[in-house]
């Protein structure tokens, strides 16, 4: 009996670690190699030309390494649905071969594929290959529930078997006696199509800065474990202003695409670290980066809800402003701070920015400042992320806005001190913000602040050429500080990391007006009482307030301009144990507070003091 296979490519767009494609070679006559793609979901999903252009190279890259191997990509128009009904008919087939995908809309396709397949007499052949383990076996081991903290997720992978060992690749040697029947039309039915083609305007489209393909991908590995000291010391929260530009070594994208086999990866860092004596650990270490990828897929398997915050078993649910107007002045990088502008820009030309840049420009969108929800910033990611993932860009955005797997929410970022500090000078901002290139690094992370005649030379004037900040950082980020504080307070499980959340109405949380309002007539009444003036003077948070004494200052003196644009004095920082605002009589208190009249609880202070993390 004749037997003829059709390996359908969707992610694991690689040759190499491709268990399911050898899998179906093994005694098949023929073999068809099949990426569908879908007409409506590329004129309708959300997903930029960026993207798209790097899975077409991808594609091509992977029908040039066929050819070597005498066969062929076949690209085909339409829904799976409608198509292999077709193709098992046409092309009398016997075997299907895919690699599984864990994600809730592909379980569901991949159960109506293996419905038609069976009635149609086909062999369905699925393996693992995009995560390093078995999701499912990761849930039965959590009692049937996916792990939601990240020190769960490594006790339970730490009691299951190793990870198994890539496949060789498809050689021709493998391919052995299985051909794959191509005809001269091929490239006119089953070509892989062009940008224009696919209804994109390229005209201005910059070239790639990052190549797509196996081939890319596999020469970045090698280049990636050359650095052998950077590898084995690799400890992720750090950063400089070099980091934040494309790396020649970078892999993510390639491996969200499956370019390059999580496995492969994984077992050539082990032998790079049995060689070399220290390393760090996880989570910081290159290991633990590819345990977060699995944790997050664990945590969207069976949670089809997961990038959304309604109906999400996991996600607090907040009340986001909808405000249309902020969240494109943000999307476009039009928010008045250099350094959000300048990561929007990039991640728009580039289709990548660094791992800290994302949680700058997050916690901007959502908790820190705008207070717009992180379902909105996840869709802008998804369309111009080249390595934008469903569980992994949910889950992310989710634990970045305190919504779920972290509840830190005190820990903000500056969109001025932040910056400035990876990067003194300013270069990362010159490069993408060519605008403010004649500032000096002085004022380049806040223009605002510098006199009218550092702008004329700059030939750069504030709120004309470049806008003025759209928010008051040190105030928004206060006010929304206390509004996730009373959110947590409402959660009567918010009892640690990990806990599902129940729904919950805040009837009771103050709106941003009338925040403003308490603020202020706190203010005024702390003046007029004279009252904290010591421990405002004696601490200010890091990146906040712009106090002398903080790392990440220029040194300005008092008056000449801090990190963020405010009005009146500094205000003193805020933190959950503590409650500046003046509470009206009888009002009960919940844990730790200060009312305004109140003096600083010093010993409370100094521990706060030690915290330097406090303000990032």
């Amino acid at each position: 009996m004749v037997v003829n296979t059709i390996h359908w490519f969707r992610k694991g767009l690689r040759l190499h670690d491709n268990p399911s494609l050898k899998e179906s070679i093994q005694g098949a006559d023929t073999v068809r190699c099949v990426y569908i793609l879908d007409p409506w979901f590329a004129g309708s999903s959300n997903v930029g030309i960026s993207r798209w252009r790097f899975l077409l190279q991808c594609l091509e890259d992977l029908d040039a390494s066929l050819r070597k191997l005498n066969s062929r990509l076949f690209v085909i128009r339409g829904q799976p649905t409608d198509v292999f009904p077709r193709l098992f008919k046409e092309w009398s087939i016997k075997r299907l071969s895919y690699e599984y995908d864990s994600e809730p809309f592909g379980k569901e396709r991949d159960a109506a594929i293996r419905k038609l397949a069976s009635e149609a007499g086909v062999e369905v052949v699925v393996r693992i290959s995009h995560t390093l383990y078995d999701l499912d076996k990761i849930i039965e081991l959590n009692g049937g529930q996916s792990p939601l903290t990240y020190k769960r997720f490594q006790t339970l992978i730490s009691r299951m078997e190793a990870v198994e060992t890539p496949v060789e690749s498809i050689t021709a040697e493998v391919m052995g006696k299985c051909t794959t029947p191509v005809f001269d039309d091929h490239d006119d039915k089953f070509g892989v199509p062009s940008l224009e083609e696919l209804g994109f305007n390229t005209e201005g489209l910059s070239s790639a800065v990052w190549p797509g393909g196996e081939t890319e991908a596999l020469t970045r590995l090698e280049r990636h474990l050359e650095r052998k000291a950077w590898v084995a010391n690799f400890e992720r929260p750090r950063m400089n202003s070099n980091s934040l530009l494309a790396s020649p070594t970078g892999l993510s994208p390639y491996l969200r695409f499956g370019c390059l086999s999580c496995r492969l990866f994984y077992f050539k860092l082990t032998d790079l670290y049995k060689k070399v004596k220290k390393n760090s650990s996880p989570p910081l270490s290159l290991y633990g980066q590819l345990l977060w990828r699995e944790f997050f897929y664990t945590a969207a398997t069976n949670n089809p809800r997961f990038d959304k915050m309604e109906g999400n078993p996991i996600c607090v649910q907040i009340p986001w402003d909808r405000n249309p107007e902020a969240l494109a002045k943000w999307a476009e990088g039009r928010t008045g701070f250099p350094w959000i502008d300048a990561i929007m820009t990039q991640l728009r030309q580039e289709g990548w920015i660094h791992h800290l840049a994302r949680h700058a420009v997050a916690c901007f969108l959502t908790r820190g400042d705008l207070w717009i929800s992180w379902e909105e910033g996840m869709k802008v990611f998804e369309e111009l992320l080249l390595d934008a993932d469903w569980s992994v860009n949910a889950g992310s955005w989710m634990w970045l806005s305190c919504s779920s797997f972290f509840q830190q929410f005190f820990h903000c970022y500056c969109p001025v001190g932040f910056g400035r500090r990876t990067d003194p000078n300013g270069d990362y901002i010159r490069r993408y913000l060519p605008i403010l290139r004649g500032f000096p690094a002085k004022y380049i992370y806040d223009p605002w602040n510098a006199p009218e005649s550092v702008q004329k030379s700059a030939k750069c004037m504030i709120g004309v050429h470049y806008p003025k900040p759209m928010v008051n950082h040190a105030e928004a980020s206060r006010l929304n500080i206390e509004r996730m504080k009373q959110i947590y307070q409402q959660l009567s499980c918010y009892r640690g990391l990990g806990e599902p959340v129940r729904r919950v109405t805040f009837q009771n949380l103050p709106s941003f007006s009338s925040l403003c309002l308490h603020k202020s007539r706190y203010l005024k009444h702390r003046y007029e009482t004279h009252t904290h003036t010591h421990f405002q003077n004696r601490f200010v948070p890091y990146g906040v307030a712009g106090n002398r004494s903080q790392p990440g200052n220029t040194g300005r003196k008092a008056g000449e301009g801090g990190d963020t644009p405010r009005t009146g004095r500094q205000s003193v920082a805020r933190h959950p144990k503590w409650d500046l605002n003046p509470r009206p009589t009888g009002e009960q208190d919940c844990g730790p507070t200060h009312c305004a009249t109140a003096p600083p609880d010093m010993k409370q202070l100094r521990k706060v003091k030690k915290n330097k993390n406090f303000s990032v």
